[in-house]
């Protein structure tokens, strides 16, 4: 009797109707119309199912850790739009205007970069330097328009993050000028970009927490 009481209770707190709402539609039905458009959009191009669902490791028989760094760098850029966007989502009015609009534009910027270095977007369908001008353009944009609350905030990890980036791009485009092997300019520019990236969370996590 106790036990039933007891899990009466617990029924009523775990399916409360609004939170089922609001669970089925922003979580498991956008869940699973991305999914299903993923699934058959993707097999209509010619890709297997087992193309489409399994890691690209399992299918080649390669290692776990083939590409480990570009992975890492890939979680860095969609942590920093995390923490962006889920700011945005719980600060409500405690944040001010600028302050709001700022982190936006960063967490934009750094889920693009994400889906870049996700779908090697400038190295196979859009010409590389004109990724390279739109992603300089939306820096500089931000840095003028919000100028004053980023050095408020970081300037420091703003300016080293930009830097590191800068230097992976300029790396990459006179590589083939540079008198060494192509994998020690690899080296250099994935360096670069790996530092970059994670100064670029460490920006975005101190913009996120400053009050």
């Amino acid at each position: 009797m106790l036990f039933t009481k007891h899990l009466i209770e617990v029924s009523k707190k775990v399916f409360v109707l609004k939170k089922v709402i609001n669970c089925i539609l922003i979580a498991i039905v956008p869940a699973l119309l991305f999914y299903s458009f993923s699934l058959f959009g993707l097999k209509s191009r010619g890709f297997e199912i087992m193309e489409i669902l399994r890691d690209p490791a399992q299918q080649s028989g390669a290692s776990s850790f083939l590409g480990f760094l570009s992975n890492i760098g890939i979680w860095l850029w969609v942590s920093s739009a995390s923490i962006c966007f889920f700011t945005i989502m719980t600060s409500g009015s405690k944040l001010k205007k600028n302050h709001k609009e700022l982190i936006f534009l960063t967490g934009v910027l750094s889920i693009i970069l994400a889906m870049d270095d996700f779908f090697l977007i400038h190295d196979r369908y859009i010409n590389q330097k004109l990724c390279y001008l739109f992603y300089a353009f939306l820096a500089i944009a931000i840095l003028i328009r919000h100028s004053k609350k980023i050095l408020e905030i970081e300037g420091f990890a703003f300016l080293v993050a930009g830097t590191f980036l800068a230097l992976s791009i300029l790396t990459d485009l006179i590589q083939s000028h540079i008198p060494l092997q192509y994998s020690y300019t690899q080296i250099f520019e994935e360096g670069f970009k790996f530092m970059g990236v994670a100064t670029w969370l460490y920006f975005n996590s101190r913009m996120a927490s400053f009050r």
